[in-house]
C-alpha cells in the first residue's frame, strides 16, 4: 500500500467499486498468449493497476521475476516506491559526490532514495518529520539525518521531495545553481507558497514526477539489488487484506516506517 493508493480512494479519481492498488507480487497462473514473459509457476513482482485483487492481468513489460532468495513480501514493496526513487534520482543527474537531500526519508520512496543515492557515491542528507522516524537511515547510507531542514545551510545539488508544502519551498531555496528538485509526492497536504522572485536567478529546476512508462526493466534492477542485500525493503506494517482499514489508517497517520504490505488469503 502506498500513499497514492489512499489518495486515489479519497479523491474520486477512480470509480466507486474499482480495485485499488499498484504493487503486486505472486505466481503466474497463465502465461502470455504470444509466448513472451515468464512461464506458469514463476514468482513475479509488478507495477499494475488493480493490484489489490486475488488475480490480475499484467503486461509482460510491467513485471520482473523475483530472484531466488528474495521473499515476495519484500519484493512487493519495490514497484511504486523503488521505481520512483530510482527514476527520480536518474532524472536529477545522480552521480558520485553530488549532495542529495531526501525529504520524507523515513517513507517508502525516501528510504529507497537514501540507499540508491548512497550506493552511487553521493553525499546523502535525510530529512524526517520527527526524531522517532530517523531509525535506520544512517545505516541505510545517510551521511546526515535531520528533523525537518533545521541546521542545513550548505547548498544541495539534488532534492527528492515527497513532503511538499513549506518544506518544498525551503528545499528550493537550498538548491545549488544547476540543481534539480524532483517532486515525487505531497504527504504534507499543505500548499507551497514561493516568495516573490524565488524562481528568478541562477538556473535550477523543479520537476513534477510520475511513473509513465513500463517499469519491468527497472524492477529487475531493484529486485536483483534486494536479493543480493544491496537494497533493503523496510516493512513497517504487514497483515491480511481484510485489515485494509487498519493499514490505511496507520499509513495516513504516518505511523508506518517503510512499507505497508497486504497479504491475500490462499484458497
Amino acid at each position: 500500500m502506498n500513499h497514492g493508493d489512499l489518495n486515489d480512494a479519497r479523491s474520486g479519481r477512480v470509480p466507486v467499486g474499482a480495485v485499488l492498488g499498484s504493487d503486486a507480487a505472486g505466481v503466474v497462473v497463465r502465461a502470455a498468449a504470444d509466448g513472451t514473459g515468464p512461464a506458469v509457476g514463476t514468482r513475479v513482482v509488478a507495477l499494475t493497476s488493480g493490484a489489490f485483487a486475488e488475480r490480475v492481468a499484467i503486461g509482460v513489460g510491467e513485471l520482473a521475476e523475483v530472484p531466488e532468495g528474495l521473499d515476495p513480501a519484500k519484493a512487493v514493496g519495490l514497484p511504486v516506491a523503488g521505481v520512483a526513487a530510482l527514476r527520480s534520482l536518474r532524472a536529477a543527474g545522480l552521480g558520485p559526490g553530488r549532495r542529495v537531500l531526501v525529504t520524507g526519508a523515513s517513507g517508502g520512496v525516501g528510504r529507497f532514495a537514501v540507499q540508491l543515492a548512497a550506493r552511487a557515491g553521493a553525499q546523502v542528507i535525510a530529512s524526517v518529520g520527527s526524531a522517532a522516524r530517523a531509525g535506520g537511515l544512517a545505516r541505510a547510507g545517510a551521511d546526515e539525518v535531520l528533523v525537518g531542514l533545521e541546521g542545513l545551510k550548505e547548498p544541495v545539488d539534488i532534492v527528492i521531495d515527497s513532503v511538499g508544502g513549506p518544506q518544498l519551498v525551503a528545499a528550493w531555496e537550498l538548491l545549488a545553481p544547476g540543481g534539480s528538485v524532483q517532486s515525487v509526492g505531497w504527504t504534507s497536504g499543505q500548499p507551497a507558497v514561493f516568495p516573490p522572485y524565488a524562481t528568478v536567478g541562477p538556473a535550477k529546476s523543479l520537476s513534477s514526477f510520475v511513473i509513465d512508462s513500463e517499469a519491468g526493466a527497472d524492477l529487475a534492477v531493484l529486485t536483483e539489488l534486494a536479493a543480493e542485500g544491496s537494497l533493503t525493503v523496510e516493512t513497517g506494517w504487514q497483515g491480511p487484506w481484510n485489515r485494509f482499514d487498519e493499514a490505511a489508517e496507520a499509513l495516513h497517520a504516518r505511523r508506518v516506517q517503510g512499507k505497508a504490505i497486504l497479504e491475500t488469503t490462499p484458497h
